[in-house]
């Protein structure tokens, strides 16, 4: 584990050790254990987020599917004990991206908000694609979190 994430609160700290091995596995189904029933995902296609786990599920289930050459590099903890920002890069399309995933944790560890920012433009765009492509018809459901 990076130093930083040694800030995090021990529940935390496990959750996101979960979450490491998960997308090492590239399998979401254990996801549940780790989100909060109201999380909140925020795209960085979107400027609202989508509400609820079922919503978190599906697009993480999704994306890992998607991303290719997928690593994480870097991660930055937070001095509340409860946030990370974990830098990444993938391959989308025949693009290459880089990005952070900004989460946030509850008390018990759950994930509450899992933001993601991706740049450049043209990974951005295919990632955006790709994700259209699977989830279109099924995430304006889920539409709606500030």
């Amino acid at each position: 584990m990076l130093t930083t994430e040694t800030k995090l609160h021990p529940k935390a700290l496990d959750s996101l050790n979960r979450w490491h091995r998960l997308v090492e596995e590239k399998n979401m189904d254990e996801l549940d254990a780790i989100l909060h029933p109201d999380a909140v995902f925020r795209s960085p296609m979107a400027f609202k987020g989508y509400a609820s786990a079922p919503a978190v599920k599906l697009v993480l289930g999704t994306v890992i599917q998607v991303f290719e050459n997928f690593a994480y590099h870097r991660s930055f903890a937070g001095d509340d004990g409860h946030s990370i920002v974990l830098e990444f890069s993938a391959d989308v399309g025949g693009k290459s991206l880089k990005g952070i995933d900004m989460i946030r944790f509850d008390d018990d560890g759950k994930i509450v908000d899992f933001e993601v920012m991706v740049r450049p433009l043209n990974g951005l765009q295919a990632l955006g694609a790709e994700m259209g492509a699977r989830l279109g018809h099924l995430l304006p459901a889920y539409k709606g979190a500030g």
